[in-house]
């Protein structure tokens, strides 16, 4: 198939690595720097905007890596994506405890299935009788592995992975607008969080871990088995069966297990600060 070719083309290839090369030279933004020079752009230094979009060009390429497979040129999807980060730069709320790579994912990654899907309409769906497979198939149990999509219907896998963002997208373009509406996204209504608050739960989800991780490190190696086993496992262990493991009585172990809580108890507390700040 052409895009096909063109997908694998060495000069395709060739063009996104010559891209990332020019990337390579591009500094990363700490979270207060970005903060800085978001809040410069806002006040309209063009200059400082280019430098806050610039920061994230990388992430951007590891994102349309995954959607290579999607029969689309990769130097395509790399600049749908980017256009994606340009929406979520202008969106982006200083107020919100965010990093903007973590919530442009979500614009990004709607930049390029969109892209993916306007690309897809204009090739009638369900032409074969094995696309229609894939249609009911898709319709009446939602699969979306590609693999076992194409073990149901009969198509190849490279030709279910293609047809799949066709299969998950709605009739409807969401950026579709009406001569006195706005465009579909905007009038959608919905009880689900907003971008912003899904991008910044799961950064605070990622430091959270990472205090955890500090405080279980703050314990010995035997306190923090204790703690695995005792307050960690879907089927705690009984402190009888610890005792025996460990060689003590099962009173020592419960001593053991409430001195690891208290040192858990006091250092996730000096980093309650460090998590929600």
């Amino acid at each position: 198939m052409r895009s096909e070719a063109r997908l694998h083309s060495p000069s395709s290839l060739q063009a996104c690595h010559a891209y990332q090369r020019d990337l390579g030279s591009i500094t990363a933004l700490d979270r207060e720097t970005e903060r800085a020079v978001a809040a410069e752009w806002r006040a309209g230094n063009e200059v400082a905007g280019r430098r806050l979009i610039e920061a994230c060009l990388p992430f951007v390429i590891s994102i349309a890596l995954e959607y290579r497979r999607w029969g689309v040129p990769l130097e395509d999807i790399i600049q749908q994506g980017n256009l994606g980060l340009l929406k979520a730069a202008r969106k982006f709320d200083l107020s919100k405890d965010c990093r903007l790579a973590t919530y442009a994912a979500y614009w990004i990654r709607a930049e390029i299935r969109e892209y993916v899907v306007r690309g897809f309409r204009v090739v009638r769906l369900g032409t074969t009788k094995a696309e229609r497979r894939a249609l009911r198939a898709y319709r009446t149990t939602g699969e979306n592995d590609p693999v076992k999509l194409a073990s149901v219907s009969g198509l190849t896998v490279e030709r279910a992975t293609m047809l799949l963002p066709v299969l998950a997208a709605r009739e409807t373009s969401l950026d579709a607008s009406t001569s006195d509406m706005g465009p579909s996204v905007e009038r959608l209504a919905g009880g689900d969080p907003s971008p912003e608050e899904e991008s910044s739960a799961r950064e605070l989800r990622a430091r959270a871990k990472k205090a955890v991780a500090r405080a279980l490190s703050s314990l010995s190696e035997r306190e923090r088995m204790i703690v695995r086993e005792r307050m960690m496992a879907d089927d705690p262990t009984t402190l009888e069966q610890l005792g025996v493991t460990l060689g003590v009585s099962k009173e020592r172990v419960r001593q053991i297990e409430v001195c690891a809580r208290g040192k858990l108890k006091s250092s996730l507390g000096m980093l309650h600060e460090a998590v929600i700040g």
